[in-house]
């Protein structure tokens, strides 16, 4: 046997070698599941995810820490400060304003010692006091 037929052999040999290696590992590979267990589907319309608005009128500087905690939890808030002292709703105001910084939200007026507080997952848009002016002007008789 000449030198090109023994590395002819070899190679061929070690090809049949490889396939019947590939064969065995490919049968001993667990069976796929069918088509639908392989895939989570959800119908969207199943899902449907509660958003909370929260209201407080808080009596006393120490209930911010409460709606600081709402906040947190990614819930918006409207706040009614007029039970509150001009000293205290001023507090409030501050203290909530470092929490929706620090949650990455938003904070506005939205009335007369009235603020909406919202975390970053929720937006507010658009500007209620225009409105609030319009309909004074309206009752005036303006």
């Amino acid at each position: 046997m000449s030198i090109k037929s023994k590395i002819k052999s070899f190679f061929s040999l070690d090809e049949e070698f490889l396939e019947d290696e590939l064969e065995a590992e490919y049968e001993q590979l667990p069976a796929k599941p069918p088509r639908n267990e392989r895939k989570n589907v959800v119908n969207l319309q199943s899902v449907q995810k509660t958003a909370k608005l929260i209201l407080f009128e808080p009596r006393m500087y120490a209930e911010a820490q409460h709606i600081a905690d709402h906040l947190k939890n990614r819930r918006a808030v409207v706040v009614n400060l007029q039970r509150l002292d001009h000293d205290q709703a001023r507090r409030v105001v501050d203290f909530l304003s470092g929490t929706v910084y620090a949650v990455g939200g938003d904070i506005q007026r939205i009335g007369d010692h009235i603020f909406i507080c919202a975390p970053e997952n929720v937006e507010i848009s658009g500007n209620v006091s225009d409105y609030l002016v319009h309909d004074e002007n309206l009752h005036k008789g303006l």
